[in-house]
This record gives structure tokens, sequence and C-alpha cells, in this order.
């Protein structure tokens, strides 16, 4: 019994040893299948023909799921199964490398089998560009030149953007933001707003989504080319503005900033609050307004001395945020010199500013009454935005102003402005300017163009469009300014009246 039972022992463990040496066959076979394997045909990738910029849609069945880069041709296809378009493509053009969009991984068609290459990483790094916390510290200081695969140079920041139709009042604006140091910096990093949630239906995220890739973009100094084209955030602001703003057709540039920003701070989950989003955090500003409503002057001087005591002419006093302020232009000469030549008038930017300083007052009128406003700045934000508005619209059409607005490009001070009580409680009221945005051209037609500061060089920028050339400051002053967005200076503080520079 003794030998049975043994023997019967020995079948069992025989037995056990077989099934654990065939799932170790199995598995061994599973890890081989998927194991990733060189590739004979990554020397037929062609980075000339890449561009990531546009929608992520196939181009045969318009799908965004699953959909696969031809490394060869660069166009868009779906899937990578048998009979699927990116399959067919595969095999009727001999294209073998293909990236996943979605997952970033490459893989070799018809064969199906996935490519794990580090030549490859730097095409992986211009589809989804990141950004460390070192990298974004030393963007303001490194002065490095990147070279594109074509060999032209560029500086990270400073390359052109594509004007598919209509859109550079758009991207004179996206390219205005992205130098704009606590903006740039919080969008570069994905993780600063990745856990932003929003209601179901609500596709406003998408909005902030697509800015941060295109900021991305912007300063990725490994980038294939020295431009981008801004079509898939173009698309979002067509898509969340309910077709307002389009790249077909011409816009104004205030109201797509006024427009834009007030949508980025909402889809950040933005309250009234001003640490509740980077929006209001770099360019909320408050301001008082006094308004006196005017008497009709068809009424004697004794009636409307009547009505100025009562409660509906008495001042009034509001608290008001901004994000940007509006300065209003003098009107133009109607009449031309002895020459028989028209001026160009030219006022200073602190003429402007009055408008601000608690004692000028400006009438408003409506349909059937007129009102007296004066304005009261309570607090300056880091980067303050001005509006020069060279617009009117009349009964008939609209009229540019050509006016000349004389203003320095650094040290603006804007504490001449401020209250002595107001004043006090800013030490810091100095600003340097760091984009200007100008309209050339006839009103409602005409182009946009924006002048960028590169901090890192203290070289300045004329970009429109897809063009980018160096202009020297002088020059800048001399434009049709329409847009200027100004940053505060923390080195510069007041004292007594006199601006101080701290020593570091």
């Amino acid at each position: 019994m003794a030998s049975g039972t043994q023997g019967k022992r020995k079948l069992v463990d025989i037995g056990s040893d077989s099934d654990n040496e065939t799932e170790k066959n199995a598995k061994h076979a599973k890890t081989r299948s998927e194991t990733p394997r060189l590739c004979p045909y990554l020397d037929t990738i062609n980075r000339q023909f890449l561009d990531f910029d546009f929608e992520k849609l196939c181009s045969v069945s318009l799908s965004r799921i699953n959909v696969y880069a031809c490394l060869v041709c660069g166009k868009y296809f779906q899937g990578r199964g048998t009979n699927t378009h990116a399959y067919t493509h595969s095999v009727a053009e001999s294209h073998h490398v293909f990236l996943n969009l979605h997952t970033l991984k490459f893989y070799c068609l018809p064969d199906n089998y996935e490519i794990v290459d580090s030549s490859l990483d730097d095409i992986k790094y211009v589809l989804y560009p990141t950004f460390d916390k070192a990298q974004i510290a030393q963007l303001d200081k490194s002065d490095k030149q990147s070279r594109a695969i074509d060999g032209s140079m560029y500086s990270p920041g400073i390359v052109g953007m594509n004007n598919i139709k209509a859109n550079d009042y758009c991207n004179v604006i996206l390219q205005a933001l992205s130098h704009v140091t606590p903006l740039r910096d919080f969008f570069l990093r994905e993780s600063n707003y990745s856990h932003v949630r929003r209601p179901p239906g609500d596709s406003s995220y998408l909005l902030v989504q697509r800015f941060g890739e295109l900021m991305r973009k912007l300063w990725n100094p490994r980038n294939f080319k020295a431009h981008v084209s801004p079509h898939e955030m173009l698309q979002a602001v067509v898509l969340w503005s309910k077709k307002r703003f389009q790249f077909t057709e011409q816009g104004d540039p205030v109201d797509f900033l006024s427009w834009f920003l007030n949508a980025l701070h909402l889809a950040l989950n933005g309250t009234k609050k001003r640490d509740s989003s980077i929006i209001y955090k770099t360019f909320l500003g408050h301001m008082r307004i006094y308004t006196r409503k005017i008497p009709p002057l068809e009424l004697e001087e004794s009636q409307r001395s009547e009505l100025l005591h009562t409660v509906e002419y008495g001042e009034t006093v509001t608290e008001s945020p901004f994000l940007y302020l509006t300065c209003d232009l003098p009107p133009p000469p109607l009449f031309k010199d002895q020459f028989t030549e028209n001026i160009i008038p030219q006022v200073n930017l602190y003429t402007l500013l009055n408008k601000f300083n608690a004692i000028t007052e400006k009438e408003y009128k409506t349909y059937k009454e007129n009102f007296m406003k004066r304005f009261e700045i309570t607090e300056l934000p880091p980067y303050l935005i001005l509006y020069i508005k060279r617009f009117t619209r009349n009964t008939f059409f609209v009229e540019k102003n050509p006016t000349i607005v004389n203003f320095p490009v650094k040290n603006v001070d804007f504490g001449d402005i401020l209250t002595p009580e107001i004043k006090a409680k800013h030490p810091y009221t100095t600003y340097d300017l760091v984009a200007n945005i100008v309209h050339d051209g006839e009103p409602g037609q005409g182009t946009y163009r924006v002048h960028i500061l590169h901090r890192a060089t203290g070289q300045w920028y004329e970009m429109q469009d897809l063009h980018v050339t160096q202009i020297l400051p002088q020059m800048i002053t001399l434009t049709e300014a329409y847009i200027q967005i100004y940053e505060l200076r923390k080195d510069v503080h007041m004292e007594n009246g006199d601006n101080k520079t701290k020593k570091t």
C-alpha cells in the first residue's frame, strides 16, 4: 500500500509540474508577442511633413476615436487593426510607421507591433511638450536660440502664428498673453489646471485645455518649425463663443480679449474673489465710479437747482472691478492746416490716464438722460491692460481716430493718478510695457500686429502672423497703439513722491 500510495503521489506531482510548465510557456509566448520590437522602417519617417497643430481626427472618416498619425506623410487615420483606414493606408502607400495621438505609442503597420526607440522621443515631445519648474524659471533668463528642421533659428516664445483666413485679431491677443509671466507659467504645467472639474455637458474646460496646449507649443524649444498654427485653439473659441468670434471674419481684439479672459476665469471655476483664478490674480483691479445725473437743459435755472438737491440727482458711488482700462482719445482736428494737409495729432499717455484721477469728469449720454462720471482707481493689478479707444460708431459708419499716443516703454508711473490715501497703500506703482497691439488700415478692415518684449535679451520683436522681425523701442512709440499690457516692477518703489530703485 505504501508503494501504491507513493506511486499515486508521484503521478500527481508529475501532473502538477506539467501544468506549471505549460503556464510558464504560455506566459513566455504572450510576453514575447508583446515585447516591443525594433522597426526597419524608421528611416522612412519624414519629420518635415509632421504637423500636430490641427484637430486630431481621421482624414477619411472624420472620427476622433483611435486616431493615428502617419509619420511618413503626416496624415491622420483611424485605427490600426485589419480593414481600418490606417491599415489600408499602410498597405496601399507602403507607409509603415504610425503614432497614436492619444497614448503617444508608435506602431508598425500592417505588422501591428509596437516600436520603442529613443530616436522617436523628439516626435513625442513636439506632439506633447512638457515643462518642469526649473525649465520655466529659466525661460526669462536664457537667451539660447533653437534650430528648426529647416535650419532656421528661433527663440522660444518668439514664433509666428498662422493666419488661417482673418484671425489676426485673435493671434495678437494670444501672442500678447503668452508673454504675461504668471499666466504663461500657470498654463505651461498641465498639473496646475488638470484638477478643474466642470458640470456634465459643460465644454468650457476645452478652452483651458487648448490654451495650455498652445502656450506649450509657443514656448517649445524643440519645435520642428519656427511657427505654430492656432487651429485647435480657434475651434474651441468658435464653439464656446457660439460663433461670436470666427477665424473667417475680421473682429475686434478688445472684444475678444474681454470675452476670452472672462471665459477662462469661469472655466477655471473662478468666483468674484481675487484669488479664485490666475486671471483675476494677474489682471484684476478695482475702482470707484462717482455718478451724478444732469438735469434737462430745457428747465429753468431755479428748477434745475431744486433737482440737484434731490436724491435722484445726487452723486452715487459704486465699487467696480476691472480687467482693463478704457482710455478715450481726444477728437482729431476737422480742418487741414495751412499746407492743406491733415496734421496727425499727438497726445501724451498721462493725459489719457487723467480720466482715472478721481477729479476729471466725463459726460455719458443715454437715449433719454445724461450723466457725469468720474473714476478713482483704488487697486492696481500686477499686470495692467490699457485699451485705447480708436473706433467710434456714429449713425452712418465707423470712424477711426489716428491720434498718436506718446508713451514711455519703461518706468510708466501710474501713481500720479492715484489719490494720496490710495497711493499710500501702493508701495509699487511703476510699470514697464511688455506688449503693444497696433491696428493698421481702415476701420472694420485692416490688419493687426503686436510688439513683444523678449525678456532674456531685452530685444523687442514685431509679430504679424508668420512674420517676426526685430524692432527698435523708439519705433514702437510712433505706432497707432490699440491695446497695451504693462507689468508692475517690484524693484522700484515710491518714497516721498520719488522713484527709488532697490539695490540688490
